[in-house]
């Protein structure tokens, strides 16, 4: 397979230190939740997370019903880092560039001892999204390159990236990069929907993926996400054989909850709607 190591050294010249202070910003049309689209304040969404001991947003977009549920509308707006949900657009491009091949592509291990010890071997590429490897991601930014981010950003709709050159490989862990619930949820439906400007080639490995749990009757495709200013996401889709279930699930972090609260709340949230 096509192989990475994480240990790219990147070589400052004062050729570049020019445009390192120039930054990059996907400034995209918002695309706000439709009006003509009802909703519904969902209470049992808030005594879900009551119930958690956590404080945050679970919205759902029900695709057949064209209805969003959602126990706090407000926060569903609130723009936040999008921490490791931004490996779903990553992944599209790389794909589209050609710089991973398909999810077995090999990414490997630097030999650099991480505390999470998942990340420390050799990973393909479906593995490194589903074990959120960052250093593999930061490989794949890195080799995209700030040019090409910027312009996929922009084209996917996907929230107001913002990055100088220098930050090309961790602006979706620190800065001023946002996007919020209603953002993640129109840009999955897009995805869902196949109405993102990318191959069907790309499209079709991507959801394959993302796959993180399927059963008889339903496929669930999902990616958390954890960032450093205390923010936890899980956005993804649900599909069944008559219906699609979009959602976003915000939370303040809480270090005396497991991280796994964010999953366990939307789908029990879900399990209201389905």
């Amino acid at each position: 397979g096509l192989l990475f190591h994480f240990n790219i050294m990147k070589i400052p010249s004062l050729i570049f230190l020019s445009i390192w202070f120039f930054a990059y910003s996907s400034q995209i049309k918002k695309q706000p939740i439709d009006t003509q689209n009802e909703r519904e304040v969902k209470s049992e969404f808030q005594d879900i997370l009551d119930s958690a001991g956590v404080v945050g947003s679970i919205t759902i977009l029900d695709v057949k019903e064209n209805k969003y549920f959602s126990n706090d509308y407000e926060r569903a707006e609130k723009h936040f880092i999008p921490a490791s949900t931004f490996k779903i657009p990553n992944t599209l491009i790389a794909l589209e560039e050609g710089i991973v091949e398909n999810e077995n592509t090999l990414l490997e291990w630097d030999g650099e001892e991480r505390s999470i010890a998942n990340w420390n071997q050799d990973l393909t590429l479906k593995q490194a999204f589903h074990f959120s490897c960052v250093p593999c991601y930061q490989v794949i930014a890195r080799e995209i390159g700030p040019s090409r981010m910027l312009d996929y950003t922009k084209k996917l709709g996907y929230g107001n990236m913002i990055f100088t050159d220098d930050q090309i490989d961790d602006f979706w862990l620190v800065g001023e990069s946002r996007i919020n619930s209603n953002e993640q949820i129109e840009f999955l439906k897009r995805f869902h929907l196949s109405q993102l400007t990318i191959s069907e080639r790309t499209e079709k490995i991507a959801k394959e993926l993302m796959v993180s749990e399927k059963g008889a009757d339903f496929v669930l495709r999902g990616k958390t996400g954890w960032s450093s200013s205390g923010i936890w996401w899980y956005v993804g889709y649900i599909e069944r054989e008559d219906n699609v279930y979009i959602f976003a699930t915000n939370l303040d972090f809480k270090d005396s909850v497991n991280p796994n609260v964010r999953i366990e709340v939307t789908k029990e949230a879900l399990s209201l709607l389905i």
